[in-house]
């Protein structure tokens, strides 16, 4: 009976309410948005939430049936404008969008000529007073939270990463807190993307701690992701965010990498009044809760409510009602400005609180929460109010995971595959059963775990090695597959973090972190030069020093030749000679500074002040050159030039196939590959997806032992760790270049573990506490091989030296050049100086004779001048104290065979 009651009430509720409904007086809002937008989900809701549930819990509402006419948008100008003009011909009340920057102002530009309302949801700095209404707080007053925030924070300086001039125009507060004093602030542009990584890079590299990020919501969770990829997020960095849709991002990835990141939210999730108000909106618009709802759409909702709480003060005011319109005629709705002035008098609360607009119809008194991220997610710290400014909550929340909590009661299947040095199988001469058959780096890190969280596990071994990847209906296969069936709990092994897996599963932080690199056979030794006994200096310095040795001897036979200490007596026998002799000729002085720098020593000896002064100099440079020389030619003597056919990625892409180069089939290397836009990692896909089946291997293994058969004809791309683990082993194998991209190894389980979070703070101790280096280098320097290969010495050649090198050697030289020479010309001249004394001869006759003497290249004898007094001594007549004449015969006296000198 009771059911029949319930059958007939039903019936007539279907059949009262929309005749209820027909009675009641409709009014049609416009929407404007894309198909494929939250929005217009948002504005459905809402009207619904408006003509339903509303009208029966408040009396703020009319009781008018609201209808939605949404037609679709393209991103054609005359397109929107026909939409705009179906819409007022139909007689609407108000016009709710769009979205987009270009659209939004053309449609407002129709409003304003037919007086039609239109509130827009989006960021806008060129609003003007009795334009549209805009629930998007307006630019200029949201500002100012950032330079309150950086103040707060007392950060001395810091670096603005943007992408388009709107952000600097929010930025603008904060720019003008630079001070080249006090705030030196950097600007940093993003560049057109996808790939941000270059000048992130470069920010890494300057040095900066403290980061400033605004850009597109689109691209925000690219940039995040590939700073961290850089190493932009760590404990040391700090980052704001200015995005108010920050908590609408998959957060995930950045919760453990220990940086401390900042944002704000106009939709706080918290709020007891909002989660009362509106707490069946989640539901209808299919998300978990309002934290993970866009603010575009939470605007969109409040505009809805906005509107209807203003039209039930218009309808009271007013009689007037909607009118049809045609965007080409010359009327406008005349009760336009009245319900545009309403909707500016409204004070509401919404989804993004309170809602209100000061006398210029800008949104006033709005509240931002200042939100961090940490390990558990997002949290408040705080709120910013437009009229009081920043308010810090106590610090009740607690940023640590607790283990203590421990999983006794659990044990958990995971999933393993054969793979060296990750999961292996013992080597014994006993049988083994169960988790004892295994050994290796994961086994190692599961059984750590398992004893700082006490829980017990069983290993499943995947026979197939298969990690997982999808079909064509989405299903996956293999260890992947069975994590999200259920059928495990965890695996581990070289299982890379990749966007597609993590939206299938969920990671533990990484355990391993690498990169994809190129394995390759070892640089063959160069055969030595012929002249390599060149090589221990530069070009310039063998030129110089051929020029200084040239120029020493030169200096030598000439000063030696001005010199008169250096004309000596040819026979001393003879106690009176008529001629004397240099033994500085042309030959002797070449052989003499030879046979310095070659550290030999000559049978020349100089005799006077200035060439001994001469023979210095040039002693010193020869011993400084010589040993200069000599020891960097040992270096280069023992040291072997390395051949190298490739050293990077474009190197081994450029040879087009000269040699051939793979990865593994349908595993992470190879999916990095065809994802990647870079020109060179392009090419190297297409070249990989052309040769298929030539280059591809099954598996890593495989891939190692063709790059050893193969002996410098095949390379192969593999993740780093690997590499280094194979090249510990294979002394004939080497990395090449620098990895190509940087990602981790980490625990695979199923989306929304649990205990997920436990697992993430256990691994973040070990690696705290270095116990996963520890094991690293037990599995791939200790265990099964390793540390066969010792690192070789570097084959990097030793630097030539150079004239800044030897520079001070060659001035020395210059020096002592100078110095023999001033001296050379002093001793000419106190000669002639003297004989003109002594012969009453003119100091200048005497000084041309000499002059033109020594001009004569060739004469190598010189006759003694004549005496004018018979009574000189023994001592005038000697080789040192005479002066030559020239044109005087020597006597000779004539000894025969038999006689004996006296």
């Amino acid at each position: 009976m009771k059911m029949v009651m319930v059958f007939n009430n039903l019936i007539l509720l279907v059949i009262v309410v929309p005749l209820v409904l027909a009675t009641r007086k409709k009014i049609t809002i416009g929407g404007l948005f894309h198909d494929d937008d939250m929005s217009r989900k948002a504005f459905a809701i809402s009207i619904e939430d408006v003509n339903i549930m509303r009208r029966n819990l408040t009396e703020e509402l009319p009781n008018i049936f609201f209808v939605a006419d949404t037609p679709s948008l393209s991103g054609d100008t005359f397109d929107i404008s026909q939409s705009v003009c179906s819409l007022v011909y139909d007689g609407i009340a108000a016009i709710i969008g769009p979205h987009d920057k270009s659209m939004s102002a053309h449609v407002q530009s129709m409003c304003d000529t037919m007086d039609i309302p239109n509130i827009i949801t989006r960021w806008d700095s060129d609003s003007f007073r009795m334009k549209a209404v805009n629930l998007y707080p307006h630019a200029n007053t949201l500002s100012q939270i950032f330079p309150d925030l950086v103040m707060e924070f007392k950060w001395k300086s810091f670096t603005i990463i943007y992408d388009n001039i709107d952000s600097l125009i929010r930025m603008d507060k904060l720019l003008e807190r630079w001070d080249p004093k006090g705030y030196p602030i950097t600007l940093r542009h993003l560049g057109d993307g996808p790939n941000f990584r270059q000048i992130l890079k470069k920010i890494k590299n300057s040095g900066e701690k403290n980061l400033v990020i605004d850009c597109s919501f689109e691209i925000l969770e690219q940039v995040l992701l590939q700073s961290q990829q850089v190493g932009l997020l760590s404990e040391r960095h700090k980052i704001l965010i200015s995005s108010l849709d920050l908590q609408a991002l998959n957060l995930e990835p950045f919760q453990y990498s220990g940086a401390n990141i900042t944002g704000i939210r106009l939709v706080d999730p918290h709020d007891d009044e909002l989660q009362h108000l509106f707490s069946d909106v989640p539901y209808k618009m299919g998300i978990e809760d309002l934290s993970k709802m866009s603010l575009h759409s939470a605007l969109v909702y409040d505009a809805v409510q906005l509107f209807a709480r203003a039209f039930k003060h218009f309808e009271d005011a007013a009689t007037g009602h909607a009118r049809t319109l045609k965007c080409d005629g010359v009327d406008s709705w005349e009760y336009g400005s009245t319900l545009s002035n309403f909707i500016r008098s409204i004070e509401m609360k919404g989804l993004t609180g309170l809602i209100k607009f000061h006398t210029s119809g800008f949104r006033s008194d709005f509240q931002v929460d200042i939100i961090q991220l940490d390990e558990q997610g997002l949290y408040s710290i705080g709120t910013w109010n437009s009229t009081t400014g920043i308010e810090w909550k106590a610090q009740s929340h607690d940023k640590t995971v607790g283990i203590e909590e421990d999983l006794a009661n659990k044990t958990f299947t995971i999933l393993i595959s054969l793979l060296d040095p990750y999961n292996m199988l013992k080597k014994s001469a006993t049988m083994k059963t169960g988790n004892d058959r295994y050994e290796g780096f994961a086994i190692d890190i599961i059984h750590e775990l398992s004893k700082t969280l006490h829980f017990n596990y069983t290993l499943v071994e995947q026979v197939d090695k298969n990690t997982g990847k999808p079909d064509a209906n989405g299903k996956w296969s293999g260890m992947l597959g069975k994590i999200i069936s259920g059928d495990a709990d965890l695996a581990i092994t070289d299982i890379t973090i990749t966007a597609a897996r993590e939206k299938v599963v969920d990671f533990t932080m990484p355990f391993l972190n690498l990169g994809i690199s190129i394995l390759f056979r070892k640089p063959s030794k160069a055969a030595p030069s012929l002249f390599s006994f060149l090589s221990p200096m530069a070009g310039d310095v063998w030129l110089y020093l051929i020029g200084a040795y040239t120029l020493t001897s030169t200096l030598l036979f000439l000063i030696g030749r001005m010199c008169p200490a250096e004309w000596n007596n040819p026979h001393p026998c003879i106690k009176e000679p008529t001629e004397l002799e240099n033994q500085f000729t042309l030959p002797n002085a070449f052989s003499f500074t030879i046979g310095a720098i070659m550290q030999q020593g000559s049978d020349v000896a100089p005799i006077g002040t200035s060439t001994r002064m001469l023979a210095i100099a040039w002693w010193f440079f020869s011993l400084i050159i010589a040993n200069s020389y000599i020891a960097n030619l040992a270096a280069f003597l023992v040291v072997e030039t390395s051949v190298r056919p490739i050293k990077s990625a474009e190197d081994l892409a450029n040879l087009n196939g000269f040699i051939k180069y793979g990865a593994k089939k349908d595993g992470a290397t190879y999916q990095f590959f065809k994802d990647s836009n870079h020109s060179t990692y392009v090419k190297m896909y297409n070249y990989m997806k052309a040769h298929l089946d030539d280059v591809m291997t099954d598996s890593n293994e495989a891939g190692s032992k063709r790059v050893i058969e193969e002996d410098g004809k095949y390379a192969f791309l593999m993740e780093s760790a690997s590499i280094a683990y194979v090249s510990q082993r294979e002394c004939n194998l080497t990395q090449i270049g620098d990895p190509l991209d940087t990602k981790g190894y980490g625990i695979a389980m199923k989306k929304g573990f649990k205990d997920r979070d436990k697992l993430n703070t256990a691994v973040l101790q070990m690696q705290e506490s270095g116990l996963l280096a520890q094991l690293k280098d037990k599995w791939w320097k200790e265990k099964r091989g390793g540390g066969k290969c010792t690192a070789e010495t570097s084959s990097s050649s030793p630097a030539e030296l150079t004239l800044d090198n030897v520079g001070g050697v060659f001035l020395v030289l210059g020096v002592g050049i100078a110095v023999s020479i001033v001296l050379s010309v002093l001793e000419m001249l106190h000669a002639v100086f003297v004989t003109s004394l002594r012969e009453k001869v003119s100091f200048k006759q005497v000084l041309k004779q000499e002059l033109k003497f020594i001009m004569q290249l060739k004469r190598t004898v010189k006759p003694v001048r004549c005496r004018r007094s018979s009574h000189s001594t023994r001592e005038e007549t000697s080789a040192r104290g005479s002066t030559p004449s020239y044109n005087v015969m020597p006597n000779v006296i004539a000894v025969s065979h038999g006689e004996n000198y006296s």
